[in-house]
């Protein structure tokens, strides 16, 4: 039976798979390399079976997020030149209603506070950035940059894209740069004037799949996020907080309708950032060691599932360890691949078409998922 459960990196899948061991009565720690947490990070989209994930954690999360998020009223899709509408679909109190909770618009500052929040004192260690990993029959031995090592009966690898745990597996692979920049900008919702749709999700599509501008509202109404995403060649530079060129933003949709386009004219400052993606891992699990989120499936933005899907691997990760039905951790890997690895793959692929929801309204395969019900084993 597992003992003292390690977790590389305090995201958002690390921290909500350590308060669902937590909960589950699990000896958790959480290894950070940065020495402090900082309000970083884009704005996000925690659509509704995401929230219900995190809703079943407990510890106030839940109602902490509900704190600072905005309600999109719609989800609804534009044709980006003519400003047609293809699609709508009502949220807020009828996403509550069919899917048992809202969607949330909010900072990533804030879902990492209420998670910070969440874990119990002392779980998390900062200044720790993992140097290697040794896994043996008896337990996992984890090296530090620092010189340090700590003794965990598993480790779960939520350390990103650029996994640490994940090379140990399976060894040194680079992210494949997608050709795609994205630019990030926030703007006060006075600013933009009688401008439709300002309480809904809204996204224009471009005539390829990856010319897109995405707004939705924050901080309970009062700002809007713009969201837009081009091919450019270039730009490698993966980062949340590089400054871009908000004339180089404009730019790219200059034959896009005038309302998307007064979104981007309305933005003083913007950030970009290049998009990287893997191939779904056929393996999730080697030995002791697993991975969840962005270091087994990192997704382009497009559906945005990224967080929801780190968010869904936690729960349904920390049942199977948790679960009297499998006893070694393999047992417990194997179901937990075999409850998630479809749908997420699925669902990777999916984002890189780019074509979910841009005339049909069937978002119950990925909004009704439920990860604390769903079927182990």
């Amino acid at each position: 039976m597992t003992q003292r459960i390690g977790v590389s990196g305090a995201g958002i899948g690390g921290l909500s798979v350590a308060i669902a061991l937590q909960q589950a009565g699990k000896e958790v720690v959480v290894f950070e390399q940065a020495k402090q947490f900082a309000r970083v990070g884009a704005d996000i989209n925690l659509t509704p079976n995401a929230v219900r994930a995190i809703d079943g954690l407990g510890q106030g999360v839940g109602q902490a997020l509900r704190k600072t998020a905005a309600r999109p009223r719609y989800r609804i899709s534009r044709d980006g030149y003519t400003g047609e509408e293809t699609s709508r679909i009502e949220m807020a109190e009828a996403a509550q209603e069919k899917y048992g909770a809202p969607q949330l618009t909010l900072h990533r500052a804030d879902v990492m506070s209420a998670l910070e929040e969440g874990v119990q004192p002392g779980t998390v260690k900062l200044g720790k950035k993992v140097a290697r990993v040794d896994d043996q029959a008896g337990g996992v031995t984890v090296h530090f940059d620092d010189g340090s090592q700590e003794q965990v009966d598993v480790l779960i690898g939520a350390d990103g894209i650029h996994s640490t745990v994940r090379t140990a597996m399976f060894g040194p692979e680079q992210p494949e740069f997608t050709g795609v920049v994205a630019y990030r900008a926030v703007v006060p919702v006075a600013k933009l004037g009688n401008l439709p749709n300002l309480d809904s999700f809204t996204k224009w599509w471009g005539k390829q799949p990856e010319v897109q501008i995405v707004s939705f509202p924050l901080n309970q109404g009062k700002d809007l996020f713009i969201f837009a995403t081009t091919p450019q060649e270039g730009w490698h530079l993966e980062s949340w907080t590089a400054p871009g060129e908000v004339s180089e933003l404009r730019s790219h949709y200059v034959d896009f309708h005038e309302e998307a386009r007064a979104l981007l004219d309305a933005c003083d400052s913007v950030l970009k950032s290049a998009l990287y993606v893997r191939d779904p891992l056929p393996l999730w699990h080697k030995g002791r060691l697993v991975l969840l989120g962005d270091a087994c499936h990192p997704m382009m933005p497009f559906m945005a599932q990224g967080a929801g899907q780190a968010i869904e691997d936690a729960v349904v990760l920390a049942r199977c360890l948790s679960s009297n039905d499998f006893v070694e951790p393999t047992a417990a890997f194997d179901a937990y691949q075999k409850a998630r690895h479809d749908r997420t793959a699925e669902i990777q692929i999916a984002s890189r078409g780019n074509n979910w929801l841009k005339s049909g309204t069937n978002a119950d395969w990925v909004y009704g998922y439920d990860a604390w019900s769903v079927k182990l084993g």
